[in-house]
């Protein structure tokens, strides 16, 4: 790991063991992690919970979306088919 590093900045770098090179990359990525968490608001122990809350609203919102669009598709097939018997009632109605 520490052979990608050391090329590209030869003459400014330290030279680190890959050990320390991995440990120090660990300790970065933990930390930003743990920001980002506290930022959202979900670095104490009701973050699980939240979490599963979050899911379970966008469950059911993506259910309400679908039946919404399933009873918006049988409305129009209504509309649609009610327009056709008009038409055909009309047409034998006037001969």
């Amino acid at each position: 790991m520490s052979d990608l590093v050391a090329p590209r900045f030869a003459d400014h770098a330290h030279t680190l063991a890959d050990s320390d090179l991995r440990a120090l990359i660990t300790e970065a990525y933990e930390e930003g992690a743990r920001r980002t968490l506290e930022r959202l608001g979900l670095h104490d122990d009701d973050a699980p919970a939240d979490i599963r809350s979050l899911r379970d609203l966008l469950d059911s919102w993506r259910q309400i979306k679908r039946g919404a669009f399933q009873q918006l598709g049988k409305w129009l097939m209504i509309v649609l088919l009610g327009a056709l018997v008009l038409m055909v009632g009309h047409r034998s109605w006037l001969q």
